[in-house]
């Protein structure tokens, strides 16, 4: 059975009161919807672990406090589902808050460890590219992409590039300026261009090497269940299954505008 958020905020009330009221309404929640939130996890996290990550973060990302309790759970639970740490030195994921609401973001190491996951991968990487570096990319029918690193980086990469290389022997490689990143992040991060907490602000380098890999992974073949997770970045969820068991796909962009979830790809398109 799924509720709307008006629903679940009546059920959820009779947890916790409002952030606005007690200022803990996050840690309370946490730890009054922990049997909810250990039928949801995965093997490989415990609840002990996985709240204390919850917690971690709110307590490094005060904001998240003020945010909607829903759109909060909704996004740990998003993070839980697919096996991977929020806001941690990991790099895996990463909830963010936008005004009252969080948005669930994967990293660039919660990338890669999906995408190994499905096992179809020999390698899967994404590499900077500096000035003085020996760098030539061509695509078309006879695409080649050669990076000879200098020894010494000069200044910030001029590109980024991501590769994979599947087991059965295919392989893909998309290349991205700077100047691209830097419009992908302004378009899906507006909180980075103003300077408010977010992960472009903290490690652009990685959420660059995510921006260039997740624009591969539109072209590489793939699992339902893979291009499913992938779909999940960059959302806030305003429903969630009473058990929490599932997290439905009707989602907000960050512009505050209702997206309904796209069909996955076909494997291998």
């Amino acid at each position: 059975m799924t509720v709307n958020q008006s629903d679940l905020k009546n059920k959820l009330a009779e947890k916790a009161k409002t952030p606005a009221k007690t200022g803990n309404t996050v840690f309370d929640l946490i730890r009054k919807m922990e049997p909810e939130i250990k039928r949801a996890l995965p093997k490989q996290i415990s609840p002990e672990r996985f709240a204390r990550i919850a917690m971690t973060a709110v307590r490094n990302t005060p904001k998240l406090q003020a945010c909607e309790p829903i759109s909060f759970i909704a996004a740990l639970m998003q993070s839980a589902q697919l096996g991977l740490e929020p806001n941690t030195p990991l790099g895996q994921a990463y909830l963010i808050p936008y005004g009252k609401e969080v948005q669930f973001q994967l990293g660039y190491q919660g990338m890669l460890t999906l995408a190994y996951r499905t096992g179809e991968y020999q390698s899967i990487y994404a590499m900077p590219v500096y000035a003085n570096d020996e760098f030539e990319y061509e695509y078309g029918l006879n695409e080649k992409l050669v990076h000879k690193p200098a020894p010494d980086p000069e200044g910030e990469p001029i590109y980024y590039y991501a590769v994979y290389k599947l087991k059965n022997g295919g392989h893909g490689f998309v290349v991205m300026s700077r100047q691209q990143i830097e419009r992908h992040r302004d378009k899906y991060s507006p909180s980075a261009k103003q300077g408010k907490f977010s992960p472009w602000n903290t490690d652009f380098d990685s959420m660059a090497k995510k921006t260039v890999l997740k624009q591969l992974l539109k072209y590489a073949p793939k699992s339902v269940e893979f291009a499913s997770q992938v779909a999940a970045d960059e959302t806030i969820k305003t429903e969630i299954d009473e058990d929490m068991s599932t997290v439905p796909g009707e989602y907000i962009d960050v512009e505050g505008s209702v997206v309904e979830e796209e069909e996955p790809p076909a494997a291998g398109k």
